[in-house]
């Protein structure tokens, strides 16, 4: 590689790192105490990829959608899923404009750059699936039209983990389409103090102005991609993703997808990091948040644990680690 190209990389990887700071920071402003989490969803978007947030109602997860979009100046759409939510209620349908004596595309709320998809397990399975074709394919094809989506297009959807009445489990195709599962959680009590500090006489989602565009998210996607993998760390997590498959608490283990995300989501966390190469840390700080919702136990709520044990149990690849 000449010394042009290689600065050229170089000035890619301090880019992303500047611009996901921003964006973090800005985020920051309104999502208080989250900054670990802001930090996963951050690696989420650049790696090209959806997040999945599991959390009881109020902790934040439509805010976080909402400052996330504000901050890279893009479309934003909202769709609260119900029962009666039909596919082209998201993806859109061709009308007939008697006048014109023609059918008019008329586009869905999944035509945005970040698409928050509220409560998706309330939707039936149906509905679900609409969005098998827009989270992978990145379009959607409508009485035999495929029409592509926007770029970037990141889906962050929402689940309530205490009300399941009346909901539809996300199968596990539509799980393992989802990098990450995250959680918000509670914040503390000096959280929760500066919480009601900020917002007792105003609202910092509406001051929030943003710090890049959509096309600089493009081009850090891009950039992301071309974060240093060593043989050594993609063998680590080769060994992880095999460790998951063998292990006697798991009926199913994580599929090539589920690897190609684990990659994926290292580099740009390594990006974002401001670093060019990914380093075993990453790898093992995203393997719960990547790999957990992928894994079928058979005891349920065993994946975090199970993956805790196949961490310690792997070998952690070294300057001089082989095989």
């Amino acid at each position: 590689m000449d010394n042009e190209a290689q600065e050229s990389k170089e000035w890619d990887f301090a880019k992303v790192s500047e611009l996901a700071g921003k964006i973090r920071e800005n985020m920051s402003r309104v999502i208080i105490g989250k900054e670990k989490t802001i930090q996963f969803v951050l690696a989420g978007l650049l790696a090209g990829r959806h997040i999945l947030l599991e959390d009881t109602p109020g902790t934040g997860k439509t805010m976080l959608a909402k400052s996330l979009a504000k901050s890279i100046d893009t479309s934003f759409g909202r769709i609260q899923f119900t029962p009666d939510l039909l596919p082209l209620d998201l993806t859109g349908q061709n009308v007939y404009r008697q006048k014109e004596e023609t059918f008019q595309f008329v586009p869905g709320p999944v035509f945005c750059n970040v698409l928050l998809a509220d409560e998706i397990n309330r939707a039936t399975p149906r509905t679900q699936s609409s969005l098998l074709e827009c989270m992978e394919e990145k379009q959607v094809t409508v009485d035999g039209e495929t029409r592509e989506l926007q770029r970037p297009f990141f889906l962050i959807a929402t689940q309530n983990p205490v009300e399941t009445a009346g909901t539809y489990p996300l199968p596990e195709a539509q799980l393992d389409r989802f990098c990450m599962q995250l959680s918000m959680g509670f914040p503390n009590l000096f959280e929760e103090m500066e919480i009601m500090e900020r917002f007792i006489q105003a609202s910092p989602l509406e001051e929030l102005e943003p710090v890049c565009t959509g096309e600089d998210v493009v081009s850090m996607q891009e950039a992301c991609k071309e974060i240093y993998v060593h043989e050594c760390i993609r063998r680590y997590i080769a060994h992880i993703v095999e460790a998951t498959r063998n292990h006697e608490g798991v009926a199913l283990g994580v599929n090539p997808r589920g690897t190609l995300a684990y990659l994926r989501c290292c580099q740009a966390y390594a990006a974002i990091s401001a670093r060019s190469f990914v380093t075993p840390d990453d790898v093992q700080k995203l393997c719960i948040p990547v790999l957990a919702h992928r894994l079928i136990t058979y005891q349920p709520g065993q994946s975090s644990k199970i993956l805790e044990g196949i961490l310690d149990s792997v070998e952690v690849p070294t300057e001089y680690w082989q095989n």
